[in-house]
């Protein structure tokens, strides 16, 4: 039970995050595309609370964004984004917690694979409501948002979690495993 409160605690705190973070970009669409503030505390609250609250935190983030200060446009933005960000709490947080070691290389592998898995889930979700409305996603699009837009913040990811994570290892606030326990399997 104390865990619970812990992580639903926490993960009203990423939620929190999630929406002033994007506010240092101004709410500037075009900067925002490349530092990708909002995926921060998603990636956040799923390694250090697991897939659930980051599923939940993901899936909730932009839409609530969205409500609250218009930005990301509703349609098709943040419904694609909502996709999008889910699955990287989701697949990050699965993957980390069932990892045999958590460390700084079962972080980065469960990074990377959750970047690739929401990506491709927000170009199949900007197929659909695209397709939707007549109009059309192109491979050139995917690309440009997927990857080279994204570059400024992917880079920014791949530094700043693993630090965070490092650094909350060296205060005891989170701690690395270094084998896999019938507790982490059975907490998800």
């Amino acid at each position: 039970m104390h865990k619970q409160i812990k992580n639903v605690t926490l993960s009203a705190m990423f939620v929190a995050v999630g929406l002033v973070l994007p506010m240092i970009t101004g709410n500037i669409p075009r900067i925002g595309n490349m530092l990708l503030p909002m995926h921060i505390p998603v990636f956040l609250c799923g390694l250090i609370c697991g897939w659930q609250y980051g599923l939940a935190v993901g899936a909730m983030l932009p839409l609530m964004r969205s409500f609250l200060f218009g930005m990301p446009p509703l349609y098709p933005v943040a419904i694609a984004m909502t996709f999008e960000l889910a699955t990287y709490g989701f697949v990050a947080g699965f993957l980390y917690n069932r990892s045999k070691w958590q460390c700084v290389i079962a972080l980065y592998r469960s990074m990377l694979l959750a970047m690739l898995a929401g990506r491709i889930v927000w170009g199949a979700a900007e197929v659909v409501l695209l397709g939707l409305s007549g109009s059309a996603f192109t491979w050139q699009a995917f690309m440009a948002g997927a990857v080279l837009n994204a570059i400024p913040g992917i880079i920014i990811q791949l530094t700043l979690i693993p630090a965070l994570m490092v650094a909350l290892n060296k205060t005891g606030l989170v701690k690395f495993k270094r084998v896999r326990t019938e507790a982490a399997v059975a907490n998800g």
